[in-house]
């Protein structure tokens, strides 16, 4: 999405931000990094694990016509969408800024 590592395409260039390579790169990067701080988790991870649900029907299984992940050379983004649902479902943890959000916020008794 911002042309690093060799950028998008056989040119290198970046995705058009209007794009569904666009769309799909600014949800990447921006849940990616919130998900890696450990702020807003849970939302965050649930649009991701979409996301990556959305490439695998969309992009693997239709474009090659094949819904197994074997056939359609779609196993990352079956597993990055099942490891999103997971974050969504379980939070960051203890050490996420999520955490330290909530004993801040609670009342010491």
């Amino acid at each position: 999405m911002l042309g690093w590592f060799g950028g998008f395409g056989p040119d290198g260039g970046t995705a058009d931000l209007l794009s569904r390579f666009g769309a799909a790169g600014v949800i990447e990067v921006t849940c990616g990094a919130a998900i890696a701080l450990g702020l807003f988790t849970r939302p965050l991870a649930f649009l991701a694990s979409g996301e990556m649900a959305v490439t695998y029907f969309w992009m693997h299984a239709a474009g090659s016509g094949e819904l197994l992940w074997w056939a359609n050379r779609g196993e990352l983004p079956m597993l990055f969408s099942f490891l999103w649902l997971f974050f969504a479902a379980h939070g960051a943890g203890s050490l996420s800024l999520d955490a330290w959000l909530a004993r801040r916020v609670r009342p010491s008794p």
